[in-house]
């Protein structure tokens, strides 16, 4: 319990302090945002900043934290110093960074900023890399809480699939603050909720959270390096985060808000992630009790046989409502910023719901298509995705300051991490199954070589850089 309750005081210090540290490095002023400046009632709408907040962190909390923190958690109590560390040094520097840039770029999405920083090629890139993990995060914030669903009120996961389909058209295409800006509010109270009672159930119970150690438990004998690093994602550092900060870039009425709603919401989400990785090493009494669970009843079965456990019969359907809430409302959003790449990618302006419609129904009968592949594939494919994208966001936001600072050193915030994850990327598809299955004889030192060639590379980078030419990069005019 003491390993857990330091987790929780190092992300509340990282927030304070590190954060603020970010927030000097990228320079909040008071000049006007796109929320004020191109308001059109659709996704350009000034919202207040708690508002801004809670909508944010509801974005990002999908399934991630929930289910990829309890799969995370077979490597044993090692996986604490992941979700923490990795989110003050990484996940709340990626979600910053790529929120402010945008809100600097009149709320472009993280492709049109690829190619701004980065060149034509990235940004086509970027274009269908997006799209392509948006479609599978939706994907999969479709399969998990219908399966869930399906056991709390017994109708079939396909029509339970259908209604959140439905939801999701509805959510993507309606003016932000309509549907979104008025129901997450009280999905953030079950959030809220739902993780405090969790941890509850864990001391009514006399459960003992297990102390951080550093060896490996997973029972399947799967190495830290690189797989927890992928597996745990959305808790730790997600890629599918930098989708959705332009979106709420879109709606910020001043820069200064935005350590709180991008950095704050990100270290939020690790509080999530840490809940239910400490309740995933302690609930079965081993790792192998977990894992074995995860393989018989699935991530969703899992999550209902800990809340029932836990909390009982009602507390149990709150904590279940609480898991539902989650991915249904990254689902929605998924779609949503899917939409604002396409409208960027075709010119297609967003007033006329007209236009809404024929970018969004695509997309969604993709989706539905992809339901009926098994999750966990899903799951795969997707992780390993997520995390490339953090990268390149991360890359693209050590290029922004690099460009637009006078000290370009201070773009080391961004690089180290960056560095990171290109080695986590790279080691994870040359060994995973649904990659090149390469022993870890070639594997690891693949991965540690591109990632310190990737990081020399920016060194030499700055070395080369004596000064910063501002004509060359775009900046909006300071108000």
């Amino acid at each position: 319990m003491i390993s857990f309750c330091c987790s929780l005081m190092i992300l509340l210090l990282g927030y304070l302090f590190y954060g603020r540290l970010v927030e000097r490095v990228f320079g909040p002023d008071d000049r006007k945002t796109p929320a004020i400046e191109r308001e059109d009632g659709v996704d350009f709408v000034p919202l207040k900043p708690w508002k801004s907040y809670l909508v944010q962190l509801l974005n990002i909390a999908g399934t991630g934290p929930i289910f990829g923190a309890l799969m995370g958690a077979c490597f044993g109590p090692v996986v604490f110093l992941w979700i923490v560390f990795g989110s003050i040094i990484g996940g709340g520097v990626h979600d910053y960074m790529c929120g402010m840039i945008s809100e600097r770029n009149d709320g472009a999405s993280i492709a049109e900023l690829s190619g701004l920083y980065i060149g034509r090629a990235a940004k086509w890139s970027m274009r269908l890399f997006s799209l392509l993990l948006l479609i599978l995060t939706g994907t999969v914030f479709v399969t998990s809480p219908a399966a869930l669903l399906s056991q709390l009120i017994p109708v079939g996961k396909n029509i339970w699939i259908a209604v959140i389909l439905v939801y999701y058209l509805l959510a993507a295409i309606w003016p932000i603050d309509k549907i979104i800006g008025r129901v997450y509010p009280f999905f953030g109270a079950i959030l809220i909720v739902m993780a405090t009672g969790i941890i509850f159930g864990i001391i009514k119970r006399g459960l003992v959270i297990p102390e951080i150690t550093l060896q490996n438990m997973h029972p399947d004998g799967l190495p830290v390096w690189p797989f927890m690093f992928v597996t745990v994602a959305c808790g730790a550092i997600s890629g599918f985060h930098s989708t959705q900060s332009p979106m709420i870039a879109k709606c910020i009425t001043s820069e200064l808000q935005g350590r709180k709603v991008f950095y704050g919401a990100m270290l939020s989400e690790s509080v999530i992630a840490l809940v239910w990785a400490a309740v995933g090493v302690t609930f079965y009494g081993a790792t192998g009790g977990l894992n074995e669970s995860l393989k018989n009843l699935g991530q969703s079965g899992v999550v209902y046989e800990i809340s029932t456990g836990l909390l009982g019969g009602v507390g149990g359907i709150l904590a279940v409502i609480g898991v539902v809430v989650c991915p249904i409302t990254s689902g929605d959003t998924a779609f949503r910023s899917a939409r604002l790449i396409l409208s960027e990618t075709f010119k297609l302006p967003q007033k006329s719901i007209r236009n809404r419609i024929i970018l969004t129904l695509p997309m969604l009968v993709i989706g539905a298509a992809l339901t009926q592949i098994d999750f966990n594939v899903l799951w795969r494919y997707f992780s390993w995705s997520n995390q490339s994208l953090a990268m390149i966001a991360l890359w693209v936001a050590t290029e922004y300051l690099c460009k637009t600072k006078q000290n370009p050193y201070w773009s080391v915030i961004t690089a180290v991490p960056s560095s990171f994850m290109t080695g986590v990327c790279l080691t994870y598809i040359l060994m995973a199954d649904e990659g090149f299955e390469l022993p870890g004889k070639i594997s690891y030192p693949a991965g540690i070589a591109f990632a310190l060639s990737h990081f020399m590379f920016f060194i030499l980078m700055i070395l080369l850089r004596s000064k910063v030419h501002p004509s060359l990069y775009r900046r909006r005019k300071k108000v």
